[in-house]
């Protein structure tokens, strides 16, 4: 499955799922002590018309101060996305669905 990203008389631009998943990911990644719940079948990204909205599922290391991890992960969600795929972002919402021990 892909996703429009922009589409003109000349032709037009996708991204797969797989990409998609992959910016997300390495977003998510970047913040320490945060990582995705794994076992979802599909990302919760969606783009329309120029705007994306995000819904993610995290893992936390205990201890971490979640508001603060949390507003990372969106802040460095919707840099990404916005920078990779020319997109307004128009919501990054998570939820800090497990805790872990380091």
């Amino acid at each position: 499955m892909s996703r429009l990203l922009l589409q003109e008389a000349g032709g037009s631009v996708r991204v797969s799922e797989a990409a998609l998943s992959e910016i997300v990911r390495r977003a998510v990644a970047s913040v320490d002590g945060v990582r995705l719940r794994k076992g979802r079948r599909r990302l919760g990204v969606e783009l329309e018309d120029g705007r994306a909205r995000a819904e993610l599922q995290l893992v936390v290391t205990y201890g971490r101060v979640l508001p603060e991890v949390s507003a990372a992960v969106q802040e460095r969600v919707a840099d990404a996305l916005a920078r990779m795929c020319d997109v307004e972002v128009e919501a990054v919402d998570v939820t800090v669905e497990e805790l872990v021990r380091q």
